[in-house]
């Protein structure tokens, strides 16, 4: 004989979830159950990239973009370095922004380590910087858990300065300033710029770019190169904001200020 299951009332189903141990389950099975499909962990573990919907209310984008545009250091400012650091301390809308829930889910089915996040940048303009990738600028160990999430937060195309990228560029090996430059420090990071562009040409990798509509989400990898592209219409803002990521469990270092066997530790304010 097959046993009948008798499905749990409305009410006792919202009881069970109130009780500390139930609750703790039931949020667990939230956080991480998956969000990407098994060719979207695919493209971005092929590619290095993966555009998707961070699931932010319009609203709260609207919001991030009035509280930069009112910083005293973006006021009146319009050239292409132009970005606020840490915007997450002082606006609600960004530090929602880096903590979005969906975004924490994707990352952890994507990397299988809890999410940290630790730094904002809010760009107003495009940026038109050079080709890099972040593994020079932040790296782990055990490797490769540090990623970069960038949302448009305003519709971006080829005119008002989209992120260019290159696909596949991940797997190259990582840079160190020892392959580079006779030392560590910011006085040699042209050395690394031109290096990258070199390797470009080397190996031949063409460009993506990141034409994203207001909302939509693009994650990189931390060893892909990219950059932002020619800001061509200079009457066109180009508002985004990106947060970087580091993972649970591992050591956190700046490779730029590394050389030899020292290395430069990073020790967070995570972003909560």
């Amino acid at each position: 004989m097959t046993p009948t299951v008798t499905p749990t009332s409305p009410p006792l189903r919202r009881f069970l979830r109130t009780l500390p141990g139930v609750r703790a389950v039931v949020e667990y099975a939230v956080r991480n159950k998956p969000v990407l499909t098994k060719d979207e962990c695919d493209q971005f573990h092929g590619a290095g990239f993966l555009v998707f919907d961070p699931d932010v209310p319009e609203a709260v984008i609207d919001r991030a973009v009035h509280d930069v545009v009112n910083r005293p250091e973006v006021k009146g400012v319009t050239h292409h370095g132009t970005r606020v650091f840490n915007g997450w301390k002082w606006s609600r809308a960004i530090r929602h922004m880096a903590l979005a829930p969906r975004v924490l889910r994707i990352l952890r089915q994507l990397y299988g380590r809890e999410p940290k996040p630790f730094q904002t940048l809010n760009f107003p303009i495009g940026t038109e910087q050079k080709v890099h990738s972040d593994t020079i600028h932040f790296n782990s160990d055990p490797p490769g858990y540090m990623c970069g999430v960038w949302v448009a937060l305003e519709d971006i195309d080829l005119n008002n300065g989209a992120l260019v990228y290159y696909p596949g560029s991940h797997k190259f090996p990582v840079l160190r300033m020892e392959d580079v430059a006779p030392g560590p420090g910011t006085e040699h990071y042209p050395r690394y710029e031109a290096h990258v562009e070199h390797l470009i040409n080397t190996k031949g990798v063409e460009p993506a770019y990141g034409v994203l509509k207001k909302g939509q989400a693009l994650i990189w990898a931390a060893n892909l190169f990219h950059g932002g592209s020619s800001h061509r219409d200079k009457s066109r803002t180009r508002h985004s904001q990106v947060t970087h990521y580091y993972f649970e469990g591992c050591q956190y270092y700046m490779p730029l200020e590394s050389y030899g066997g020292y290395r430069h530790l990073r020790f967070e304010e995570w972003i909560r």
